[in-house]
């Protein structure tokens, strides 16, 4: 696959892409790397041989600072409307990939890099890492999702306390207050979030599929115990379904077909 940007990097390994944010200096957003986000993991949801998904910044300063300001303060109110839809769109496109998604923070997470982080399933930051909503501080606010999913993660009350007063979190508040899943040492980030990657593969991927989707759903749902019953059904219609359940009564690895 052509990707249509150089500003994200992609990498397969076995079951495990990984994408490296590359806009230096401070790895921004513009729409020609959202577009390119969301071509990508269009790509890989038709990919059945990847099962989990790795994103990280360049370099060791930055995951991402965000949304370049200079296109807002270029292009007016129609370039904040194209930017706004880019950004839903991309990181829309991230939280609905249908594998594991796991956001390597290895610097500094600002506005549209931290929403970056926010679409993904589990976050990982190192000790360095800085994370933050600073959107008010100049007079704008999170428009790929942060008002919305970070409330899911945080709570209201830390949701508020982040955006509306900007304070920037690091890794120890982060991992308290449920904002990140794990801290790790300077330089360990992408390793850290690989390793978790790599044991995936050991579930099934129409599980994790499913799994994923319910979980989500859950965020609405009035119904929860109801929700489950027709898609754990429906798994018995898969070949890994058999699969799984012979390799354990066979003592042995399940050979997943995604299928």
């Amino acid at each position: 696959m052509k990707i249509m940007t150089e500003k994200l990097i992609l990498e397969k390994i076995d079951n495990i892409a990984k994408i490296t944010i590359n806009n230096p200096s401070a790895n921004t957003w513009d729409l020609e790397s959202l577009a390119g986000l969301e071509e990508i993991i269009e790509h890989l949801n038709q990919d059945d041989e990847i099962f989990s998904l790795v994103i990280t910044g360049q370099g060791e300063k930055f995951f991402s600072a965000g949304a370049d300001l200079k296109v807002f303060q270029e292009g007016g109110k129609d370039a904040a409307m194209e930017m706004s839809n880019a950004f839903s769109n991309a990181f829309d496109s991230l939280s609905k990939f249908r594998g594991v998604s796991i956001a390597a923070i290895n610097g500094f997470a600002m506005g549209g890099g931290l929403e970056c982080a926010l679409a993904c399933d589990i976050r990982v930051a190192e000790e360095k890492a800085v994370l933050a909503l600073p959107e008010p501080k100049v007079g704008l606010l999170p428009c790929g999702g942060g008002t919305q999913v970070l409330p899911r993660l945080v709570g209201e009350g830390w949701a508020k306390r982040i955006i509306l007063t900007g304070e920037q979190i690091n890794p120890d508040q982060a991992l308290r207050i449920g904002l990140i899943e794990e801290k790790v040492e300077d330089g360990k980030a992408l390793e850290t979030a690989l390793l978790i990657a790599t044991s995936v593969a050991n579930q099934s991927p129409i599980s994790i599929a499913q799994c994923k989707k319910l979980i989500h759903k859950a965020r609405l749902s009035n119904k929860p115990y109801q929700e489950e019953l027709e898609p754990f059904v429906n798994l018995f219609d898969t070949k890994d379904q058999k699969e799984g359940v012979e390799a354990f009564l066979d003592k042995r690895k399940p050979n997943w077909q995604n299928a």
